[in-house]
């Protein structure tokens, strides 16, 4: 398993990053009419789908490998007078016991690792879910340019470690197809909704950057 690497927050350009994601907000307002009340923030950044999901009433527990995230996302957390638990992890070393959890949101983070290492998150998360706990998480597709037309190394057939400069520079990008998806969720997830999205154009750029985006439940005895 490739040794895990967190976001170079501190070069990263942070305005956009700090507003939620339109996905998030959906998300939100379901969990919320369902009755959920415990959401695991998996791979945080800067804390804003964390922020999001405790203004709205949510016992959050906000994970990342990044010293610096963890501590902005205490720092907003403090400063907008709401309560988030914080913990400083590595995805692939989840510290928390079975049940846990009544849902799991990861955004753009899930991915940062190889295929031996989504493995043991994904098992993880089967654990620490409740049952019938509900997870939304996007992962790279293989359609994306940075798997499909760049000289990356690739450290397995679904990996590469991105070696541009920028923030990701040495981490680990985890892709996938559809039939990656079936194969990794099914038969302890039921797939409830799975979109494949390409941002043509993002913040003014044109470009391809594909993802899947995975709502599904957990099957696991009560």
């Amino acid at each position: 398993m490739v040794e895990s690497k967190g976001w170079d927050w501190k070069s990263a350009d942070k305005a956009i990053w700090l507003d939620p994601c339109e996905e998030s907000y959906y998300y939100c307002k379901k969990w919320q009419h369902e009755g959920k009340h415990s959401v695991l923030d998996l791979g945080c950044g800067l804390g804003r789908h964390s922020i999001l999901f405790a203004q709205h009433g949510f016992k959050v527990t906000a994970v990342d490998i990044s010293d610096y995230a963890v501590q902005q996302t205490c720092e907003r957390a403090a400063q907008l007078g709401i309560d988030i638990n914080t913990v400083l992890c590595d995805m692939a070393k989840l510290p928390f016991s079975e049940n846990s959890f009544d849902c799991i949101f990861s955004y753009l983070s899930i991915s940062h690792t190889d295929t031996e290492g989504f493995t043991k998150i994904l098992n993880d998360i089967k654990k620490i879910l409740k049952p019938d706990g509900e997870i939304y998480v996007n992962l790279c597709s293989k359609e994306t340019w940075s798997f499909k037309e760049t000289n990356f190394p690739k450290i397995d057939e679904n990996t590469v470690i991105k070696t541009e400069e920028g923030p990701e520079n040495g981490v680990p990008h985890f892709f996938v197809d559809l039939d990656d998806v079936k194969r990794l969720f099914e038969p302890d997830f039921e797939l409830l909704r799975v979109r494949h999205i390409d941002n043509c154009i993002y913040e003014g750029i044109i470009q391809s950057n594909a993802h899947y985006h995975i709502w599904a439940r957990l099957h696991k005895p009560v």
